[in-house]
């Protein structure tokens, strides 16, 4: 807790690093929030960079008109090697603190989070991050901003590739987002029917992949796919198309790569209310004297968690029950 409530004026907002569908409508709740408790809102573009470029502006109401319907982030983003050094930040203070900014809110992932934590620790300056990636795996919270999104947008590509695959007796590998985790590809996967999923949290062996999709030919399938994570220890869907296809040759094999698709396009509902939500809540915590946390969901009441909680505890983001059933619809 800080005791500097009296003392925030201005507080800065920005984005960083992978963008996600949801950001904007975090922006425009948190900018919206702060004027109807009579606070001034700094806009900084392009993240930390902004910070250590001054490349700031003056936000009001109408400057988050009609964007929460919008994907990215109309306040750009972008990764900055110079903040990691203590050089950097103390740039990026002294404009943070010529600016009148005395408090942020950080909407990103893992690597914003981190940031914002040993930014505000350095120069005690007030920070509330708010979870936006669509891999879903920040701790501290059920569900982050964009992965709802991204799901609908993965699940819609599976359902016009197994229309094609249907039409051809063909095998298809989907290559979805997920280096470490495999929220995207296991929820997906169940909705969309996949026959298998690969995993980044769970070996799967080729030859049981191959076990797996020969019990679907054995059931006469005319076509199949299996959804495969970008971290999945077999190396994705290319090479795992390619060694499956050495054994395998019951179906004509195609691989398609979903990659950035799934981060662009309008946020869903669920994600627009999740991310308007945790923008209102993020800057209410500030002004109550919270710092140092981000917001989250669990359940559907929103919370907090210290940052350095959140940064240092490891939750397993996997469904196991979904991973169970996800084996069984696959018959």
């Amino acid at each position: 807790m800080i005791n500097r409530v009296e003392e925030i004026t201005r507080i800065g907002v920005f984005t960083s690093g992978g963008d996600s569908p949801g950001m904007n409508a975090a922006i425009r709740a948190a900018v919206r929030t702060a004027i109807y408790n009579g606070k001034k809102v700094t806009g900084i573009y392009h993240g930390y960079q902004g910070m250590i470029d001054n490349n700031m502006f003056e936000m009001d109401s109408p400057s988050v008109s009609a964007i929460i319907q919008m994907g990215g982030t109309v306040l750009k983003t972008a990764r900055c090697m110079e903040f990691k050094t203590k050089e950097g930040r103390a740039k990026a203070y002294e404009n943070v603190k010529a600016a009148g900014i005395d408090a942020l809110v950080a909407i990103g992932g893992d690597g914003t989070f981190t940031g914002a934590e040993i930014f505000s620790r350095e120069y005690d300056i007030p920070v509330m991050c708010i979870p936006g990636t669509i891999d879903n795996d920040l701790n501290g919270t059920d569900l982050t901003i964009g992965y709802d999104t991204a799901n609908n947008t993965v699940i819609e590509a599976i359902d016009k590739i197994r229309d094609t695959a249907a039409s051809h007796n063909r095998l298809f590998f989907v290559e979805v987002m997920g280096r470490d985790s495999g929220c995207i590809a296991l929820n997906a996967g169940v909705a969309g029917g996949a026959e298998a999923i690969l995993l980044p949290e769970k070996d799967t062996a080729i030859e049981e992949l191959i076990d797996m999709l020969s019990q679907g030919a054995d059931s006469n399938k005319s076509s199949m796919i299996v959804i495969v994570a970008e971290g999945d220890k077999n190396g994705g869907a290319t090479d795992v198309a390619k060694r499956v296809k050495e054994k395998f040759d019951y179906f004509d094999t195609k691989v398609s790569i979903l990659g950035h698709l799934q981060r662009g396009g309008s946020p869903s509902s669920a994600d627009r209310v999740l991310a308007t939500r945790m923008g209102y809540h993020a800057v209410n915590e500030l002004l109550k004297g919270n710092s140092r946390a981000t917001v989250g969901i669990r359940g559907s009441e929103i919370v907090t968690t210290p940052l350095e909680e959140a940064l240092s505890k490891k939750e397993l983001k996997l469904n196991q029950d979904l991973v169970e059933i996800a084996k069984i619809m696959a018959i």
